[in-house]
């Protein structure tokens, strides 16, 4: 059995930008940052962020680029994929990123009750991809409603 899942809550770091396939499916593109507080050797409050590549298809893709923006936190969840190319050097490059699945507003003003709007990456057909992806089309089941209280940081 293997299992790739990921959750992610962070940051819209800019605006979902979306393109079309030529066969008419939506893909939407927008980065995602998580921040991480640790304390260093010297005792020192240290913050870092990282970054990641967040795709997402389909009539999910449409609805990202209708209510997202910069700068709004969002819950989401998805799997890694990687990607390789050989760059003009001729080296071997490999990239990571999350193709989301599902999210979720979070803290957004849109909704009194926290757990803001929640996008249904089942029924839209999200996982639908254009031919030239090589992973079989996958329908995940929506989880529980995720509120603030539930999210353990």
């Amino acid at each position: 059995m293997s299992v790739n899942k990921v959750i992610l809550v962070g940051r819209l770091g800019r605006d979902p930008e979306t393109r079309y396939t030529s066969g008419g499916q939506a893909v939407c593109n927008f980065s995602l940052a998580t921040d991480e507080s640790y304390k260093d050797k010297s005792g020192e409050r240290q913050k870092r962020t990282e970054w990641h590549k967040i795709v997402v298809w389909g009539k999910t893709a449409e609805t990202a680029q209708k209510y997202l923006k910069k700068g709004q936190e969002v819950y989401l969840e998805g799997r890694i994929q990687s990607r390789e190319w050989t760059d003009k050097e001729n080296q071997k490059r490999t990239s990571f990123e999350i193709v989301a699945t599902d999210f979720r507003f979070i803290g957004s003003k849109q909704d009194s009750s926290g757990s803001g709007y929640r996008s249904n990456a089942a029924a839209a057909g999200s996982a639908d991809f254009d031919a030239e992806h090589s992973a079989p089309a996958e329908r995940e089941q929506a989880g529980p409603e995720v509120t603030d209280e539930d999210i353990p940081f």
